[in-house]
């Protein structure tokens, strides 16, 4: 069976994009990689992540990569446009699938769901597709933590950890070492406290609907 998978890298950071991606593949070869260690890419190290990652690129029938900016992210947060975050990300999902080629083979898609309730997230997805015109013969499945349970979603999650990894690291080369990004980082602190106190204004890779970017961190 062919079946698809979305995830996404760096919902909670102050800095830096979030990603989203969604990976079409056979299932025998999702199980395949698996045997070599694929699993959720938060629990693999960066040397396997990557080389899970080659093969991915390898075997996948189709890949859908989606780089959601800073300015997307805080639209949807103070809501704009959209009504929140969770529904950026199932807007994002809806127009990932409908630019997929290989809906038509592909039996389902598993996507991991950031509401609590998976069955309002899915909802939202099936909205935005039927906005877009996009009539599914694809099963759409929606579960919380479903890169833990569904193995096509953590070759998705490895897929964005490592196209998101290496825009950090892009951007750490152009506007200094900001850490991991994430509000609870020292590092992070440390490099908004400096940002905010040298210019008065965050720069154009910080999500300014942070808290962290509206009170200076202590």
């Amino acid at each position: 069976m062919i079946i698809g998978g979305i995830d996404e890298a760096g919902r909670g950071p102050a800095i830096g994009p979030m990603v989203m991606s969604l990976v079409i593949m056979d299932e025998e070869d999702v199980y395949g990689l698996v045997s070599m260690g694929a699993r959720d890419s938060k629990a693999m190290t960066p040397k396997l992540r990557r080389r899970v990652y080659s093969f991915i690129l390898e075997r996948c029938l189709e890949l859908l990569v989606r780089v959601v900016s800073p300015e997307e992210i805080d639209n949807a947060v103070m809501g704009r446009g959209l009504a929140n975050l969770n529904e950026l990300e199932a807007y994002v999902a809806a127009e990932m699938i409908s630019m997929a080629k290989g809906l038509g083979r592909t039996g389902k898609i598993y996507m991991d769901s950031p509401d609590p309730k998976p069955e309002r997230y899915l909802s939202a997805v099936k909205r935005f597709l039927e906005v877009k015109g996009v009539s599914l013969r694809s099963t759409l499945v929606a579960e919380n933590h479903a890169e833990l349970k569904f193995p096509v979603v953590a070759l998705a999650s490895i897929v964005s950890k490592v196209v998101r990894d290496d825009i950090v690291e892009k951007l750490r080369k152009e506007y200094g070492d900001f850490g991991s990004g994430y509000p609870s980082d020292p590092k992070t602190k440390e490099f908004i406290r400096e940002w905010l106190g040298k210019r008065g204004e965050s720069p154009p890779i910080a999500r300014k609907s942070w808290r962290s970017w509206r009170v200076i961190p202590s």
